[in-house]
């Protein structure tokens, strides 16, 4: 309270009257305090939280709930949010210096009252951790142990991971659009965990009767190495997801996935290959088939991924004088009648039109049957294309199916409320390949990363209570809306307001900035969102890149 009132300073110019900045600077900055949990000494990390923050907090407040106030509508037009620049310069600079007030307070506290109290587990009863998947269930799990079990030598955290970093899935279709570089959404594991041992491999085996699991490597260079066995007391699966072809092994083949890095950096190439075979193809028939990209699957990732792949590819087209636009074709084939059920249908349509309008054209109503080389094959006739990329189904990590545990009809582990195995103590499970219910409303929770950051920090807290012998806590969240981006400075954002209980919906430009504000929060690290803003001030002011980056043979 006391930092959000003193950084209240910086609204102060831009409210009428200026008492209203200091109300909400204080309600804010005590929001932002007990949700940040700030690390000691990660003062330009928290500057540029609080920054980003500024952008959604800037909607939220100056213009949506102030006119509210007031009994007047909220404005976005374009030419209305321009007299709402002052504001948003203002809720910038707030954040930015809430985050460093927070931080130096933080530190304060810490050398005056020094660190928490923490149970300690007698030596000779120390316990062994091992977290299966890097993603955001597994990354947030581990990062929530190192608080909780803060000072405690006898426990060992490990983190078992496939790759050294986490991937930022939210802006992996601008990875694929040439909008951010491929690095600049990935945060390396070893340097975000202080006190969690990393062990780059997959998990080979699940010994549940000795508590032992096998990892080996994937690497070429560590393909003689020997798989290592390594012990444990308590597993955690977060081990995510992987495409569900439907058992169509055609499409396994052909088909490009939509899941990590080096997908997206994939299908980027891909759509540079294609333009430069077209430039030289003589054949106009062959040339529409090498420019037609066909995307399987409605929901955010096909859609967003779609809008981003569009503006790419319309973009690129002026370094090709002999293509033409209309030579040029991204198709969006979804099974239901509508893209985006997971948002209301007045914001799905929206998009629709929206991508329409930019040439996007959909394919309702029908699924992808088959594919073979330059022929995509639908439910109701086929397309001529030599791309075809799959996000329309996923499904639980294949080690899953192996072991003796309860598993749903997906293949996702059955975990009760507090996220443990039933039966089996010791064991839990989170994220994509967890089964997870909601304790109060007995609603399956949704695969997605903030339900999986959230399940993280009440399985951190249920670990510990276990090493305590206390009663774990049953697992509860209420989503807090969805974003999706459907291509240049356009969005849709459908925020729940729990107090309200109802939904507030955006779309346009205003949905695009909340979109980019938001997520530039959430993505891990000072260095990354500095990156990352990089990025994005370049792509004002310069074209998009297709130099490929990897060889596609």
């Amino acid at each position: 309270m006391l930092a959000g009132g003193a950084a209240s300073v910086a609204l102060a110019p831009t409210f009428e009257p200026p008492v209203l900045a200091v109300v909400f600077g204080i309600v804010v900055g005590a929001v932002f305090s007990i949700g940040l949990r700030p690390t000691r000494h990660t003062y330009v990390d928290n500057l540029m939280t609080g920054a980003a923050l500024g952008i959604p907090l800037w909607g939220l407040i100056s213009v949506i709930a102030i006119p509210l106030l007031f009994g007047q509508m909220p404005a976005w037009s374009a030419g209305e949010m321009r007299m709402h620049f002052p504001a948003l310069v203002a809720w910038v600079l707030y954040g930015a210096l809430l985050g460093l007030l927070i931080q130096g307070l933080t530190d304060t506290a810490a050398r005056v009252w020094g660190p928490e109290a923490v149970f300690t587990i007698p030596p000779e009863e120390g316990k062994r951790i091992v977290i299966l998947g890097g993603g955001f269930a597994g990354m947030r799990t581990a990062e929530r142990l190192e608080k909780e079990l803060q000072g405690i030598n006898s426990v060992v955290v490990t983190l078992v991971s496939e790759t050294n970093a986490l991937l930022f899935t939210p802006m992996l279709a601008e990875v694929a659009g040439s909008s951010l570089e491929p690095s600049h959404i990935s945060t390396p594991l070893r340097s975000s965990l202080q006190r969690t041992e990393f062990i780059r491999g997959f998990a080979m085996d699940v010994d549940l009767e000795a508590r032992t699991v096998l990892i080996g490597s994937r690497s070429q260079t560590d393909r003689d190495t020997a798989p290592r066995t390594i012990p444990f007391d308590h597993l955690v699966f977060a081990l995510g997801s992987v495409s569900n072809h439907f058992g169509m092994p055609n499409v396994e083949k052909l088909g490009l996935n939509f899941k990590s890095l080096s997908d997206a950096i994939r299908i980027r190439n891909r759509v540079i290959e294609m333009f430069e075979r077209s430039d030289r193809e003589l054949d106009p028939l062959r040339r529409r088939s090498l420019l037609t990209f066909v995307i399987a699957g409605g929901g955010f990732a096909g859609v967003e991924l779609a809008g981003a792949m569009n503006d790419f590819a319309q973009g690129i087209l002026a370094d090709y004088p002999n293509l033409s636009r209309h030579d040029l074709s991204i198709v969006l084939v979804h099974s239901g009648n509508r893209i985006l059920p997971e948002l209301s249908e007045s914001l799905a349509r929206y998009a629709q039109e929206r991508m329409e309008a930019r040439r996007v054209k959909f394919r309702l109503n029908t699924r992808v049957a088959d594919v073979h080389p330059g022929v995509v094959t639908l439910g109701d006739g086929e397309i001529l294309s030599e791309t075809l990329v799959w996000t329309a189904g996923t499904a639980p990590n294949p080690l899953l199916k192996s072991l003796p545990i309860e598993k749903d009809k997906r293949g996702a582990v059955v975990v009760d409320s507090a996220l443990g195995l039933p039966g089996q103590p010791g064991l839990w499970a989170l994220g994509d390949c967890a089964a997870v219910v909601d304790a109060t409303t007995d609603r399956p929770c949704p695969p997605t990363a903030q339900f999986a950051r959230r399940e993280a920090e009440v399985l951190a807290k249920n670990i510990r209570a276990h090493l305590e012998n206390r009663p774990k806590v049953r697992f509860h969240f209420d989503s807090l809306g969805a974003l999706c981006v459907v291509g240049h400075q356009t969005a849709c954002a459908e925020l729940k307001m729990p107090f309200l209980d109802k939904s507030l919906r955006f779309s346009g430009l205003f949905a695009w900035l909340l979109w980019r504000g938001i997520y530039l929060s959430k993505l891990p690290g000072a260095e990354r969102k500095i990156r990352v803003l990089m990025d994005w001030t370049v792509e004002l002011f310069f074209p998009r890149d297709i130099v490929q980056t990897i060889d596609l043979q």
